[in-house]
């Protein structure tokens, strides 16, 4: 190994490196992916549709515009099994980041009766509420060492850390995968429903509300894949376990014939009603409305985009933003018009634990 590449990657982060370490599902925890990008002209992306027939690393937001566009890192460095040494991190940097706050539960209760209110008089079938929680960044605190202990932790999961100057440091273990696949052969999958579970034992009942969360979602694929003529193969919904929580997944498989046009399915798929609602477009416009932050990269979708040869992007959930002195932790939960304050708030107390879990390692 060169002396550049025992340089840290929290260095790289002080440095203002552009670059994606990254550990796929199932993968074992020695074998993170890193791509870097040497030079600092990236291509910033203002349509996922322009996204057709290019290779990289994508960081898309939520919601595309002026100010917040997709990356593409184009590697001219690239190592599997890379290997860093947490233990000679430097002191934190001064990342700019942009404000952020922690979200009060009474604001989260005033919040929530807009969104549900909507639900109520019909106007959105489903729509996901979410919420940042900013923490005091410990002196200590090394983003090389949280991304290997989530990589420790979270095997089911896909962990990554990334930086470039137009988006900053995230790190993240997300479960749901947007699309993945190569040659004709390609997959996604509709993740929705969410329950703690305790050890490894998988729920076997799952109520009401989960189940039609589940399948909005399913249903949501199934018709869009449609607009393309696309009938997929599916299996599922069956429970998954994600660190210490449990969702609804279904599967579908399906054959693309021209792999030059990723941007554009991909256009048709995110936001996904697991992390925006239903109807897509209204859902999207509420919550840039209501919802009282922006929400940046998170639930945007992240990862390699080769139409050439294999591409994997996930959604980008259970993910914090590394900031200057703070780490701002983001959640979310779906709402249907009968859903409760009470246990939505809780579901995004669960889901802010995966981050908060890494903090003090």
């Amino acid at each position: 190994m060169t002396p550049e590449q025992l340089i840290t990657l929290d260095s790289y982060i002080r440095e203002n490196r552009s670059f994606a370490v990254f550990r796929i599902p199932g993968e074992a925890k020695q074998t993170p992916r890193f791509m870097m990008q040497s030079g600092e002209d990236l291509q910033l992306i203002y349509s996922i549709a322009d996204l057709n027939g290019l290779s990289g690393y994508i960081i898309a937001p939520f919601h595309i515009s002026k100010t917040c566009p997709a990356v593409l890192i184009r590697p001219d460095i690239q190592e599997i099994g890379y290997t860093i040494h947490p233990e000679h991190s430097l002191p934190a940097d001064k990342e700019k980041q942009k404000a952020q706050y922690s979200l009060s539960r009474n604001e989260y209760n005033r919040i929530f009766a807009l969104f549900t209110q909507a639900l109520k008089r019909k106007e959105l079938t489903k729509l996901v509420l979410s919420r940042p929680k900013s923490i005091e960044r410990p002196e200590t605190f090394s983003p090389a060492r949280a991304f290997f202990a989530a990589c420790e932790n979270y095997t089911r999961s896909y962990v990554y850390l990334i930086h470039t100057p137009q988006t900053g440091a995230w790190l993240g273990s997300t479960p749901e995968l947007l699309l993945g696949g190569e040659g004709t052969n390609w997959y996604t999958v509709a993740l929705a429903g969410t329950v703690r579970t305790d050890g490894d034992r998988l729920p076997e009942e799952w109520n009401h509300k989960n189940r039609e969360e589940q399948q909005i979602v399913a249903s949501y694929i199934t018709e869009q894949l449609s607009t393309l003529n696309i009938q997929p193969g599916k299996k599922g919904p069956y429970p998954v376990k994600a660190a210490h929580l449990a969702h609804l997944k279904t599967d579908f498989e399906f054959t693309l014939a021209d792999t030059n046009q990723l941007g554009s399915l991909l256009q048709l798929l995110h936001p996904t009603p697991a992390i925006a609602g239903i109807p897509k477009k209204k859902a999207v416009e509420f919550i840039l409305s209501h919802e009282g932050y922006d929400r940046s990269y998170y639930s945007g979708f992240l990862g390699v985009l080769n139409p050439e040869q294999k591409s994997e992007l996930y959604v980008n959930l259970r993910c914090m933003q590394i900031g200057e002195q703070m780490l701002t932790l983001y959640a979310g939960s779906g709402l249907l018009e009968n859903s409760s304050a009470d246990e939505e708030w809780q579901e995004t107390e669960d889901k802010l634990q995966t981050m908060l879990r890494l903090i003090d390692n």
